[in-house]
């Protein structure tokens, strides 16, 4: 049985649908600017951009973070 998550705006959602979101608002480029990791510089991939960050906690919560600002634009 799941617990429902009320509190937790990131409830329900994929690391991938939120990286899909944020490369469709604001490209590759800008998102490698606003987020200084290697995976959004060199030769860009949603595959190896999850890869990356599953693996790293620390750069998965600043994309988790953007993606709530992101949000905020609507």
């Amino acid at each position: 049985m799941t617990k429902e998550q009320p509190n937790n705006p990131l409830h329900g959602l994929t690391l991938e649908m939120i990286l899909n979101h944020l490369v469709a608002k604001f490209g590759w480029e800008e998102l490698g600017l606003m987020i200084r990791v290697r995976c959004f510089n060199e030769n860009p991939s949603i595959k190896s951009s999850l890869k990356f960050l599953r693996t790293t906690p620390w750069a998965r919560k600043k994309v988790e973070e953007l993606y709530l600002e992101s949000l905020k634009d609507f």
